[in-house]
């Protein structure tokens, strides 16, 4: 079991990722066509993390039905606040600023690295091993994710000290996430550690596919080197998941 403050140090890696793909944004123009290949690496590093990562380390510790339920409810979960995220940002369309639109961005991208947090936290009451990679794999998957909600904030016009500080601040879900599943989950059997697992797997899945590929095809279509970008960054992550095992 790691201390509260090395999960917490773990933590802040996809949020130090966050804010890197941000001060990109805030020194290169945005590109559509490199923010789509950077979507997709995106996309391939979650699928890997979930599919090399979390569901083999789930279904070798408990029951297939085990890992099936609370990987549903994790898909169900982030339906819901799909949903919420949605009507809310149908009901700011009538801003003619696009302010409030920005805000329900901030809201959602808050959510996905709230559910890192779970997820290292989760992973650390496993072993190091595991929240450590959970952590690098998330960290290469938010920068791009970075890079696109702060170039949607230039977009809408908020000023670049502003753009700043938000960017910092998405280290409060994730860091927050991350105590609450390390409390939660330390003192608790394999069913419970790995039922986490198998529900942050869930919505990680649905994000991939809905969000990253989804916002990646809005304004260009695939070409060899998204799809590209997507092989690469499924191997990347394989590679430094063979590797941490390797090395622990």
């Amino acid at each position: 079991m790691d201390s509260i403050w090395t999960v917490l140090g773990l933590a802040l890696l996809p949020a130090l990722g966050n804010f890197m793909g941000g001060m990109l944004a805030e020194l290169f123009v945005t590109n559509q066509r490199r923010l789509s290949n950077a979507l997709h690496a995106a996309a391939g590093i979650v699928i890997a993390i979930v599919s090399v990562e979390l569901m083999p380390e789930a279904l070798e510790k408990i029951s297939a039905w085990q890992v099936a339920v609370a990987f549903g409810l994790g898909g169900l979960t982030y339906i819901a606040i799909d949903s919420i995220v949605g009507k809310l940002q149908g009901a700011s369309e009538q801003d003619a600023s696009g302010k409030r639109g920005m805000w329900m961005i901030y809201i959602a991208v808050s959510m996905d690295l709230f559910s890192d947090g779970l997820m290292i936290g989760a992973g650390s009451a496993v072993s190091f091993t595991m929240a450590l990679t959970l952590a690098l794999g998330q960290v290469l998957a938010d920068v791009p994710e970075g890079y696109a909600t702060i170039a949607n904030m230039k977009a809408k016009g908020v000023p670049r000290g502003r753009r700043i500080f938000l960017s910092a601040s998405f280290a409060i879900p994730v860091l927050a996430a991350s105590v609450l599943a390390y409390f939660l989950l330390r003192e608790n059997n394999e069913v419970w550690q790995m039922g986490a697992l198998s529900f942050t797997a869930g919505l990680l899945t649905l994000a991939a596919v809905e969000d990253m590929i989804s916002e990646a095809h809005e304004t260009v279509e695939d070409t060899r080197a998204s799809l590209m970008s997507f092989t690469a960054g499924f191997i990347i992550f394989t590679l430094v998941s063979a590797g941490m095992e390797v090395g622990s």
